[in-house]
């Protein structure tokens, strides 16, 4: 049984460190850019977009599809460079265990 308390105590331990990284990565941020950096997008460690920064030369009425694809491609690659970084952290906190729904 004093085992089997060690063991909750660790999980308990764990469980905290976990909730405080989620804290943690919800104020980190993460910046991609497509066009040149005519288009930029930033996220955060939550996977939510928090800014997109447009250049007004790459804004051309006749050709917004160009647009769309520019902003689409920073935001992917914004949110790819967030996962990425989540599961970085993560992997520290875990000593690398692949725990399911963590990462």
């Amino acid at each position: 049984m004093k085992g089997m308390g060690n063991m909750m105590k660790q999980a308990q331990k764990l469980q905290e460190k976990m909730l405080k990284l989620q804290e943690e990565l919800g104020e980190k941020t993460v910046e991609a850019s497509s066009g040149g950096g005519m288009v930029r997008v930033m996220a955060n460690g939550k996977q939510q977009i928090i800014s997109i920064n447009i250049e007004k030369e790459v804004v051309d009425p006749d050709d917004i599809e160009m647009l769309q694809d520019l902003i689409l491609a920073a935001a992917n690659d914004a949110l790819t460079k967030s996962q990425k970084m989540v599961s970085g952290e993560m992997g520290k906190l875990t000593g690398g265990l692949s725990i399911p729904g963590l990462t």
